[in-house]
């Protein structure tokens, strides 16, 4: 298969194909006499492996891994157990990072619903952002300097 086909089999884009490649998470044997790249049916597989892989939330490096383990004939199961351990905490960490975030926003879109837009004055800049109060972080932090 060429990349445009082992693309269409996959669902994913000519990019990703070539991507992966560049990688080195996939391995076309080369046409000799045209120098194409072709894939078979192990590559199909590696690919929608990775796929399945990425929506894990592995990232390149990982997948590379794995599948070198995979090569050697050794089971990359408790890599993979290891990685998605030690990532679950940092995601959720990230979750509760953005849900703050998520409701300072909101509170922010409450309070300036009724505030009248206003134009820079060289001492204001957009009084919606600077009406907003400042975390108790940075406030403490400033008047600790």
């Amino acid at each position: 298969m060429k990349v445009s086909e082992l693309a269409r089999h996959a669902g994913v884009t000519a990019e990703t194909v070539r991507h992966y490649t560049r990688e080195g998470l996939l391995r076309p044997e080369r046409h000799p006499g045209n120098g194409y790249q072709l894939y078979d049916e192990t590559d199909l597989e590696r690919l929608r492996f990775i796929q399945r892989a990425r929506t894990l939330g592995f990232g390149v490096a990982e997948i590379r891994e794995i599948l070198e383990h995979a090569d050697q004939g050794d089971s990359p199961c408790p890599l993979v157990r290891d990685l998605l351990a030690s990532r679950l905490p940092e995601i959720r960490a990230r979750i509760q990072v953005l849900e703050a975030l998520a409701s300072r926003m909101e509170q922010a879109l409450d309070a300036w619903a009724d505030m009248p837009d206003g134009t820079p004055d060289g001492h204001s800049l957009c009084r919606l952002i600077e009406s907003f109060p400042e975390p108790l972080e940075n406030a403490r932090k400033e008047t600790s300097r």
